[in-house]
């Protein structure tokens, strides 16, 4: 197996990545492993932009979005001259 050495990470991000590590019950070797796993699968396999925010909003209802009131549109400036 290769190894992978991270310099320059901030102590709030070592942090974080250690909670996380302890609510998932492993080692933070073993989580930043888990994480980078995901991140570089999910782009291996294909979600683009468009899906990784339709993934992102899946949960969302669109009717209990507000709708904004509409507003008459603007006109554009005179031309000058």
């Amino acid at each position: 197996m290769a190894s992978l050495t991270i310099r320059n990470l901030d102590e709030e991000l070592k942090s974080l990545l250690r909670q996380q590590a302890a609510r998932n019950g492993c080692s933070m070797e073993h989580e930043a492993r888990e994480i980078l796993r995901k991140a570089v699968r999910s782009r291996a396999a294909g979600a683009g932009f468009a899906q990784r925010i339709h993934q992102r909003f899946a949960g969302l209802m669109e009717e209990d979005l507000p709708i904004p009131k509409r507003r008459a549109a603007r006109l554009p400036p005179a031309p000058k001259g």
